[in-house]
């Protein structure tokens, strides 16, 4: 699997990152292929969600924390420097397999930092009870995107005041709180996150391709796109 990479370094937002997975889905042509980001403080919802029945939408403007919609369903995740996103492109047209294979892949990646972890039907993945990273997904002809929270640290207090998932929600889960539902993978390992990411990286893929100039400015095209549908 090649891992993407991009010619230059620089803050960028979380929209640019949606848009760099449609892009290499559509455009780069590599069977499979995966590449990490980091972002500064964010609020990302799904594609079916009412941004205001999910997101604490005052505390996230008070506290300049960028709200995105994405193309995939699921719930609504919390991101800043102290995680990683992960985003995986394959060929296929079997939903289910291509899950199944992603979340294998980050299971083995945990049992190389020494960590037991196991999923869920929900595609989670969980330490003990809590989870540690979800997923998402969605699919375009011929072409599968995955992505992925994956949680080594966050300020914690963003993320239990930027989402609002209701109290039904959380009564269904037999937990009273955000906090109880989640972990922290610094807790359970002696790396830090660059290191993390190094053997993420370095466990997954044998090779790189390197997006070429012309290939970024497509993709910051794209995510004007993004950003205008994106509150919609």
């Amino acid at each position: 699997m090649r891992y993407i990479l991009l010619p230059e370094e620089k803050e960028r937002r979380l929209s640019f990152y949606l848009a760099m997975e449609e892009y290499v889905a559509r455009h780069v042509d590599e069977p499979e292929c995966f590449f990490m980001w980091q972002v500064a403080p964010s609020v990302i919802f799904g594609r079916n969600q009412v941004v205001e029945n999910e997101v604490n939408v005052p505390y996230c403007q008070q506290h300049g924390i960028q709200m995105y919609r994405r193309k995939s369903g699921g719930g609504c995740v919390y991101a800043d420097k102290g995680n990683v996103m992960l985003s995986y492109v394959c060929d296929g047209d079997n939903v289910g397999f291509t899950f199944n294979k992603f979340i294998n892949m980050l299971l083995l990646v945990l049992r190389r930092m020494g960590v037991e972890a196991i999923s869920t039907s929900h595609n989670d993945v969980m330490i003990g009870d809590r989870k540690v990273c979800g997923t998402a997904f969605y699919h375009l002809p011929g072409r599968n995107i995955v992505h992925s929270t994956f949680l080594y640290d966050t300020e914690m207090e963003h993320m239990l005041n930027a989402i609002t998932p209701s109290r039904e929600k959380l009564q269904r889960k037999g937990v009273e709180s955000v906090r109880q539902r989640i972990t922290l993978l610094k807790d359970y390992i002696d790396m830090e996150l660059e290191d993390v990411k190094t053997l993420i990286r370095t466990t997954l893929c044998d090779g790189e391709r390197m997006l070429t100039p012309s290939e970024v400015a497509g993709i910051e095209q794209l995510e004007e796109k993004y950003l205008s549908e994106m509150m919609e």
